[in-house]
């Protein structure tokens, strides 16, 4: 369950099927804090333990996508990061 949830975000890619615009705003969506934090505030306050879960598998992909160099993607293309060409 953990490998299919920290896979999740990554079915986002397929955006790029409508176009360069369509894909970086899609993957740019759930590669961000904003909804893991989001999400954690809600677990807080209504404690469930899979929410917080999720929560956390889906800040650890962030987090692992960063680490091996995938940035926020520009609309210019899949391989235009913030953190530079991939």
């Amino acid at each position: 369950m953990f490998a299919a949830l920290f896979l999740t975000p990554d079915l986002f890619m397929l955006g790029y099927l409508f176009g360069a615009k369509v894909g970086a705003r899609a993957y740019n969506l759930v590669h961000t804090y904003t909804a893991p934090l989001a999400l954690g505030l809600v677990a807080y306050f209504a404690p469930t333990s899979s929410l917080f879960a999720c929560c956390l598998i889906w800040a650890a992909h962030i987090g692992f996508d960063r680490f091996l160099g995938y940035g926020l993607k520009y609309e210019t293309g899949f391989k235009d990061t913030h953190l530079g060409k991939v």
